[in-house]
């Protein structure tokens, strides 16, 4: 099969797969079988092209023109074959996952939800593999609304209202903000294909590029740049599938990742340097790392503490573009990989500690972990790779950030680094603390000292559909530390076009 077959099969499979559990929807275990089974072809599709990539080869294939010069076309470079193998990978487990959560909160409409699921990650893929920014641009607003039912799943009033607000800043920043600076671009340049070096320094002033650049970081609303944040803990509404697709397997991802795309391959490092608008970003999104801790620190839910949480790791992948070094670059494209990873495994756990003993504030957990203990040890792992600590894999994303800020001559960001470092600590390690080492309350009388049903083991763990896949995740977490360099080592193809 060609690689251009296998990019068409990569992004037709989540289609089909949505159209498949909406039939099957009578029949919740064939159902759900086939969406499993979907979501391993898709990531096997999507394995299957990295030989090419990793040869220094450039997969593409062409759909149709829309119109002279906006071709809606696909081509895979190596950021979007990291992109596409943690959104592809992560569904398979994300989709385990959200079997035994939905069923085990007893949700509705969960052929709905499935079938929406499918379509985001088809849109995620797209964006991945999109040649050109018009084509990440249609597949962006593809996510945008395929994600807004799953963010009012529970279609209550607080749910409803998230959603708007959700919908509604992203919508308003893509189209308000992203859409002129494309129109600018294409204008001004002819093209809006992603080349190696940029396609604005010898066609776009330096003053029209800063200008260009404010709209293009804040137009690119998942990326959660304050003040444009508020969709994401709005989104907190949504039931934890949907929480963990949103911070670590696509929407979010998507937003970075094009931040990235569009500093590496529209402005080019070398001018992103020459501008003004690059620092101004860059001391945005440090205070956005660290008011976003901040906030997070007040916050007594567990869900609304982590969407804080990403909020502000986000800004760590922008702050690395803005930076505009290589190592910085890097240390950036890494934190997609480390962070999705790390992230995914605190959320998986805070639903399983939902699902298993029905508790989401921090100060519900004390001694829950020795009714739970493979639970809050995953989030154990998953908060230290967080925080950035060795052996977990975001220690090496962190220290590519360091040494790019160095790079950049911008040492002083080492300070916020670190700082955010601290405040992670503070956020992320409380609820472990309090799970292992409070006692837990007075005992009822009736099931336990946390009203869980107890197995024979005396553990109250979630149902193995959801506890599994948290400690996949977990495990990944350490794995990546290890496996760090092969890693880097298709990053680094962005800059020499060989795998080192």
């Amino acid at each position: 099969m060609s690689d251009a077959t296998l990019i068409l099969a990569a992004l037709a499979i989540p289609l089909i797969g949505a159209l498949i559990i909406a039939l099957t929807g009578r029949n919740p275990n064939l159902r759900d079988s086939l969406m499993v089974a979907s979501a391993v072809l898709v990531f096997l599709t999507v394995l299957s092209l990295l030989p090419s990539v990793l040869a220094g080869e450039r997969p593409e294939v062409l759909l149709f023109f829309l119109m002279p010069g906006l071709p809606i076309s696909f081509s895979i470079e190596p950021l979007g074959m990291i992109f596409g193998l943690v959104a592809s990978g992560l569904w398979v487990i994300t989709s385990i996952y959200g079997i035994g959560y939905m069923r085990g909160a007893h949700e509705k409409n969960q052929t709905r939800f499935f079938a929406c699921f499918s379509i985001a990650i088809f849109a995620a893929l797209g964006v991945a593999f999109a040649e050109n920014m018009f084509t990440l641009f249609i597949f962006y607003e593809i996510l945008s609304l395929s994600t807004y039912p799953l963010v009012a799943h529970k279609g209550d009033e607080e749910a409803k209202r998230g959603a708007r607000i959700y919908l509604g800043l992203l919508l308003g920043t893509s189209i308000g903000l992203m859409l002129p600076a494309m129109l600018v671009t294409w204008f001004m340049t002819g093209t809006l294909d992603f080349v190696p070096g940029g396609i604005l320094q010898d066609n776009v002033s330096r003053g029209v590029g800063a200008i260009l650049l404010i709209l293009y970081m804040y137009g690119i609303g998942k990326a959660a740049l304050m003040p444009f944040h508020r969709w994401l803990p709005s989104a907190m509404v949504a039931p934890t599938p949907v929480s963990a697709l949103l911070h670590a397997v696509a929407v979010v991802k998507a937003g970075v990742f094009t931040v990235l795309k569009v500093s590496i391959y529209i402005f080019g490092l070398d001018y992103l340097q020459s501008l003004w608008s690059s620092d101004l970003i860059m001391w945005i999104a440090a205070f956005t790392l660290l008011a976003a801790s901040v906030v997070a620190l007040q916050k007594t839910n567990l869900k609304a503490r982590l969407a804080y949480s990403t909020v502000s790791q986000l800004s760590y992948i922008v702050l690395g573009a803005m930076l505009a070094s290589q190592l910085a670059v890097m240390g950036a494209s890494l934190n997609i990989v480390m962070h999705a990873f790390g992230k995914i495994t605190l959320f998986f756990c805070a639903g399983a500690i939902y699902v298993a003993a029905h508790k989401s504030n921090i100060s519900e957990m004390d001694g829950l972990g020795r009714k739970m203990p493979l639970t809050f040890f995953a989030f154990l792992l998953g908060a230290l790779s967080v925080i950035g600590a060795p052996p977990l894999g975001g220690f090496w994303s962190k220290w590519n950030l360091m040494l790019g800020a160095i790079e950049a001559h911008h040492a002083i960001m080492i300070a916020v680094l670190l700082v955010s470092t601290l405040l992670n600590m503070a956020y992320l390690l409380p609820p472990v603390i309090r799970a292992f080492l409070l006692s837990p309350p007075k005992d009822d009388g009736h099931h336990d000292d946390h009203g869980t049903s107890l197995n024979r083991f005396g553990l109250a763990e979630a149902p193995l559909f959801c506890l599994i896949p948290l400690l996949i995740t977990a495990t990944g977490t350490v794995v990546l530390f290890f496996y760090a360099p092969a890693v880097l080592g298709l990053i680094d193809m962005i800059f020499t076009g060989a795998a080192s």
